[in-house]
């Protein structure tokens, strides 16, 4: 229990800076990657190079997701510069004034199938920059944009989670070649199962999330807290949820976990915007925010980039540019990340290109980045094209530029710290004191304490690794064999485990620091990261709480081992 204390003193660092004392991410990371350097060196014992190395290793992700954040920023100045936001606007006005109906368009479906062709947490920092542009608060964009990042993630970036993720901890290993074998299934196709419980489950829990949006929004963001205004949208908000949670259950249970969040957030959209332009299904009263001048300091930005919706106007005479051409840079930027990761001849050349640290100070570490295959590069792609296609002038391309650099600037200490704490905490098995790595310390403990009732608990296992690592797919590959080998040895379903462990790492993508300091720094909200993940509590525990009490429910109700 002392090491177990121990090992979660890490994570508890990062809430009480956060949560308690409210620092901002840029100093309170630091601190919590001191803290675990220093648990790592004297308690766990780990090599001092191994410890550089993984921080190393933690250098090379942090630039890949600062690489993100400076691509979705640059693009939003750009189609600011070029008038392209102020179409877009007026377009998504003329499918409904009503911001619960906008949050679940943009967030929910044009979120989610982002998510699907690309993850990084790329639909935040494209979705929420968008909203804020339209009229939202910096902070309601964020909080919504960050809640989506929850059912689309197991399936994200083309299925990486699972296809990379659980296979990266399970592959290889002779028990689970048994299992699968034992229920008549090859790997592959084992894999495959896991998604299509990972798919029921988020179906069911999921589908609530649109409602989820439209309570967060008029609790938080109205003239005064209102549970019933939100709730008044529940008729739209459960026909988007299940137009997008019924073709993604589908589709992992029949295609796999490449293609579900596309195919939910292609047939969301197809189903959903036209009944919005119907005015079916939506609430009697359109539901707005107070004007701007009675909004609460804490829901704005402080950079350039918070305050597009009065920055977009249109200069001069400029006549109104046709939606069609406003929408096409984001339409070029979904089309070509699928095309990027389905097309396999495009994404072997685009993945051929790599900057790699092979045995990293003498260690068995790695570190790649593959710099065409990320997605900022096909947001920098399409800035070029936008530049042409909107007829820009270099002044404006230079000012788009000139305005995101400062984004970066902020958001590099915290971003860093944040993800260089996670690699030195994962990496952490290899030690002299002969201790498990400290996520597995944790999860040991947890499921000592759990026994049959673990399906209540593999959601928050999850979480954890996802909340640490900043990543559905890295958390699966840390808890994948651990989650199989409690369920082994206590007589559980482990498909059934191995989809919650998937679900609950999806749900910890929701709070997860890197994602939040990504999301925030579009939007210029930094040094606001608790008050962020204090309003997103809930909905994740939401998220693990209702998936775990549905795994108990499906063991109890299937019986056995079911693999």
């Amino acid at each position: 229990m002392l090491y177990f204390l121990i090992a979660a003193l890490p994570i508890l660092t990062v809430f009480v800076l956060l949560l308690g004392a409210r620092l901002p991410a840029g100093r309170a990371m630091p601190i919590a990657y001191l803290v675990t350097v220093a648990i790592a060196l004297w308690i766990w014992r780990v090599p001092a190079s191994w410890v550089a190395a993984s921080s190393i290793q933690g250098l090379f992700i942090a630039l890949e997701i600062l690489y993100i954040v400076f691509g979705a920023v640059l693009l939003l100045n750009t189609l600011q510069a070029s008038g392209a936001i102020p179409a877009i606007r007026q377009s998504l006005l003329s499918v409904s004034g009503d911001r619960r109906v906008q949050v679940i368009i943009i967030a929910w479906l044009f979120g989610s199938f982002i998510e699907g062709a690309s993850g990084f947490g790329t639909p935040a920092v494209i979705c929420v920059p968008l909203l804020v542009a339209i009229g939202f608060p910096a902070m309601a964009a964020v909080l919504v944009a960050l809640i989506i990042q929850s059912t689309p993630s197991t399936f994200g970036a083309v299925g990486t989670p699972i296809l990379i993720g659980i296979d990266a901890g399970l592959g290889g290993v002779e028990a689970v070649q048994i299992q699968a074998a034992a229920l008549g299934l090859t790997y592959p196709q084992y894999l495959k199962a896991i998604g299509a419980d990972a798919g029921v489950l988020h179906g069911i829990v999921g589908t609530f999330i649109p409602l989820i949006l439209a309570v967060v929004l008029t609790v938080f963001f109205g003239d005064r807290p209102s549970l019933r205004q939100g709730l008044a949208a529940w008729k739209f908000a459960l026909f988007a949820g299940l137009a997008f949670t019924l073709p993604y259950a589908i589709t992992a249970s029949v295609l796999g976990p490449e293609f579900p969040t596309i195919m939910g957030g292609l047939v969301g959209l197809a189903l959903v915007v036209p009944v919005a332009r119907q005015g079916w299904l939506l609430p009697k009263d359109p539901w707005d925010f107070p004007p701007r001048d009675r909004w609460d300091e804490a829901w704005t930005g402080i950079t350039v980039s918070s305050t597009p919706g009065d920055r977009a106007e249109l200069p001069g005479d400029r006549p109104l540019m046709h939606p069609v051409r406003a929408w096409l840079p984001y339409v070029l930027v979904g089309l070509l990340l699928v095309i990027s990761r389905v097309v396999l001849p495009v994404q072997s050349a685009l993945r051929a290109v790599r900057i790699s640290w092979v045995e990293i100070l003498g260690t068995p570490l790695t570190a790649t980045i593959l710099p065409l295959y990320l997605p900022p590069t096909i947001l920098l792609a399409v800035v070029g094209i936008t530049y042409v296609l909107h007829q820009m002038k270099p002044a404006d391309l230079q000012r788009a530029i000139a305005d995101a650099v400062p984004v970066i600037r902020k958001v590099t200490l915290a971003l860093g710290a944040a993800v260089l704490m996670a690699r030195v905490f994962i990496n952490s098995g290899t030690n002299d004191s002969g201790l498990a790595s400290m996520p597995l310390t944790l999860a040991d403990a947890m499921s000592a304490i759990a026994g049959q009732s673990w399906p209540l608990f593999a959601p928050l296992v999850g979480l954890i690794g996802a909340f640490v690592a900043g990543s559905v797919t890295v958390s699966n590959m840390m808890f994948s064999l651990f989650q199989f080998g409690v369920a082994d040895q206590l007589n559980l379903s482990t498909r059934l485990i191995l989809a919650l462990q998937c679900v609950g790492a999806s749900a910890g993508n929701m709070i997860c620091v890197s994602n939040i300091v990504a999301a925030a720094a579009t939007v210029g909200l930094l040094g606001r990261e608790g008050i962020i993940i204090r309003k997103l509590l809930l909905p994740a525990f939401y998220y693990i709480g209702l998936s775990g009490l549905l795994g108990l429910l499906w063991q109890l109700v299937r019986g056995g081992v079911m693999g």
